[in-house]
This record gives C-alpha cells, sequence and structure tokens, in this order.
C-alpha cells in the first residue's frame, strides 16, 4: 500500500524544516505542491509537480499517477488545519497518509498578538464565503480570518463595515515567519489595505458601531430573515429550536421550512451543525437560501419539493422539525421511519385539523404537548393593552 507524505512548509522555506521534513523531500521520487510552495525547496532529486486548479477533481488521477514512487505532498503550514491533509486523510484513508506539520499560519499569528489560541475563533475564507463571518460579530470578540489573496483583507473591511462593525480593528499579519514577514493596521471603516501579500492572515477585533447585534442563542428578531409570512416567530422559535435539541455535527430536518428560520437557527448555534430545508414553493426555497447566506450558514441545504417524496433518499436526521404540511398524507410516518433511536421530532401545530393529528401521534408514541401563547403589548387609543398571537400546540418527541 502506498504511503503519501504530506509535508508543512512555512514562509521559512527549507530553514524551517526539521530534520524529518528535510530527509522525506530527499527521500521523494515525485514532490507536488503549488508553484509558491515548489519555489521553496531547493534542489533535489525529485521531479517537481505542479497541483491542478480546482484541485479536488483532479488529486485523485494526479496521485494514481505514480504508483509505486515516494510521493511528497507539499502544504502550507499545519496540513490537517484547514489543508490538503485532511483532505488526503478523508481521499485514502488515515493508514495512507504521514503527516509531518509546521507551525501553521495562525499559530503565528497568535503568537505575534498575542491571542491565546483556545479562546480564538478561525475562519477561512479560502474558497467559501466571506458571511461565515456573521456569527462572530460580537463586540469585543476577536478572531482569526484565513485570506484567499491580497484582495481579502479590504474584501473583509469593507464586509464589517456594511454589517455595523466599521470600527473594528484589522491587523493583517503577512507572510508570516519569512523574511518578507509584514504587519499592517487599520480600521475596517476608512481603513487602507492595499499592497497586501498573497499570503496572510487578518486579525479581528469587533466593535459595533450601528445595527442589531446578533447572538448564536435562538431567538433571532423577526426582521433578521427575508419572509413572506411564513415564519416561525421569534419566541415560538427559540422555544422550538430549544426542543430540537442540536448537538454538535447533527443533522436537522426542516420540513415546509418557510423562510428557512429553523434551520438556519439550528446551524448558527455550533458551525458542525447541518440542516436540510425541505420547501415545496420555489420563491421560498431561493429566500432560504439568501436566508441562510446573509446569517452566516450558507452551507445549510435547501430541497424544492413537496414531503413526503422530497425527503426521499435524503441523508438520515438527528432531528425533524415540521413546520409546515403536517397534515399532508403520509409526512409524519415518512419523517418517523427516518429518525433513528434518540432521534428528536417537534411538530409545530396552529390549525384545528394539525392539532387533531398532533393529538393523535402523541397518544401512539407518547411524549409532551405544551401549549405556547404570545401576547405583545400595543396601543390601543391613549393606552397599552395585550394583542394575543395565535397559540402554538407543539408536540416533542424523543423516538426509543
Amino acid at each position: 500500500m502506498d504511503v503519501v507524505t504530506v509535508v508543512g512548509i512555512g514562509a521559512d522555506g527549507w530553514a524551517g524544516l526539521p530534520e524529518s521534513s528535510r530527509l522525506a523531500l530527499t527521500k521523494a521520487d515525485v514532490v507536488l505542491g503549488s508553484r509558491r510552495q515548489l519555489d521553496l525547496v531547493p534542489e533535489i532529486s525529485a521531479e517537481r509537480v505542479e497541483l491542478p486548479t480546482p484541485l479536488l477533481p483532479a488529486l485523485s488521477p494526479v496521485l494514481a499517477a505514480y504508483p509505486g514512487r515516494e510521493l511528497v505532498v507539499l502544504a502550507s503550514g499545519d496540513p490537517m488545519f484547514f489543508g490538503i491533509g485532511s483532505t488526503l486523510v478523508r481521499l485514502l484513508g488515515v493508514d495512507r497518509v504521514r503527516v509531518l506539520p509546521h507551525p501553521s499560519s495562525v499559530s503565528l499569528a497568535a503568537a505575534r498578538m498575542g491571542w491565546p489560541l483556545e479562546d480564538t475563533e478561525v475562519v477561512s475564507i479560502v474558497g467559501r464565503p466571506i458571511e461565515l463571518l456573521q456569527p462572530l460579530l460580537q463586540p469585543g470578540r476577536r478572531f482569526f480570518v484565513l485570506s484567499a489573496d491580497g484582495s481579502s483583507p479590504s474584501a473583509v473591511a469593507q464586509w464589517l463595515s456594511a454589517a455595523g462593525f466599521g470600527e473594528s480593528s484589522l491587523t493583517v499579519l503577512q507572510q508570516l515567519g519569512g523574511p518578507a514577514e509584514r504587519v499592517s493596521f487599520g480600521l475596517a471603516e476608512g481603513g487602507s489595505f492595499t499592497g497586501v501579500d498573497a499570503v496572510n492572515v487578518i486579525a479581528v477585533e469587533c466593535r459595533r458601531a450601528t445595527g442589531v447585534r446578533l447572538t448564536t442563542v435562538p431567538g433571532l428578531p423577526d426582521d433578521a430573515f427575508s419572509h413572506d409570512g411564513q415564519l416561525t416567530k421569534r419566541e415560538p422559535r427559540a422555544i422550538t429550536v430549544s426542543s430540537l435539541a442540536p448537538g454538535p455535527g447533527e443533522l436537522l430536518w426542516d420540513v415546509g421550512a418557510g423562510s428557512g428560520s429553523i434551520g438556519v437557527e439550528w446551524m448558527r448555534t455550533h458551525r458542525t451543525c447541518r440542516a436540510i430545508a425541505i420547501e415545496r414553493d420555489p420563491e421560498r426555497a431561493e429566500r432560504i437560501s439568501r436566508n441562510a447566506l446573509a446569517l452566516g450558514v450558507p452551507a445549510l441545504h435547501v430541497v424544492v419539493g413537496a414531503a413526503p417524496d422530497a425527503l426521499a433518499g435524503l441523508k438520515a436526521p438527528d432531528a425533524v422539525f415540521i413546520g409546515g404540511g403536517a397534515t399532508n398524507d403520509g409526512v409524519f410516518e415518512a419523517c418517523w421511519q427516518a429518525l433513528g433511536v434518540g432521534g428528536r421530532l417537534v411538530v409545530n401545530a396552529v390549525t384545528v385539523e394539525s392539532e387533531s393529528l398532533v393529538a393523535q401521534w402523541h397518544s401512539r408514541h407518547g411524549g409532551e404537548l405544551i401549549r405556547i401563547a404570545i401576547s405583545r403589548a400595543a396601543p390601543v387609543g391613549g393606552f397599552t393593552a395585550w394583542r394575543p398571537a395565535m397559540p402554538i400546540t407543539q408536540w416533542t418527541v424523543v423516538k426509543s
């Protein structure tokens, strides 16, 4: 079984490599990497192969082209931190990948900034939308951004300003650890980030100037979502997500998703949470994708179609929310069958017909029934009175 060695290399090149990494490169028959990475390695006997872009579709054929030869793949910094090492392990299996790491650019950035890594979030915008930063926008919060290229600091600054965080400070750390290392500073609003090297990390210290503060605790303001009225309102939404009990890495089916608010709030609880929104109306489905992007969870997957047919072939969920279409034939049965032991099902009923079905399902499967009744203060003439919203009957059940 051929083993691929992955060598992490920094901006300091050959001089910064430990003896084990140097030995792997000198013994290699073929060294693969980007042009920049290959240029950091001095003359050795190995054949040099520049990896193609886009990388992922071409990676397997490139590796297969050198059977029986000693392969080394170069990676920037730590190969297992947003790097090609993780990709190769997924592709080949852990037994076929040997990783020789180098300090990551984030480790070097934390050392320069004096920021404890365990307290500092890291987001990559390499091939990813900048909106992934949205859940991190809290006054006083600090985080690192892995840049796509030299234009990333300006893009991040403009995006922060548009989000109401123009007073945030940005530190751009370029070519860390190398002879060309350089650090520049500026505010998001009005800062100048030109002539930045393609290899850079951005350190952000958040300061809010304007705009609404959006937390990752479920219960975002209703106006945080674009919607046509099909929206689980703020207070019932917070209760619903709590009842669904999201855990890291878990998958939610949001059936009859409307504006997608439940799936969005589920994914914002942890960066590894996943959700599939099933919505039969194409216009609403497109709106769900816009909401997910704007609120920092662009990976929310939208399926256009009506349940139960649209559920066929989807990855089995850890939790299911039925917000729309509960009275459609076969919806509950399909959702219940898809859940494994310990899976959670939550149904919100607002009509007499859906309440009747929920009562029947509760009698067969158990669980908990609650009534959610919200009233809001509103003016009545010169006085203030309570205006009740439509009550919601919520059924929560865990499959055993």
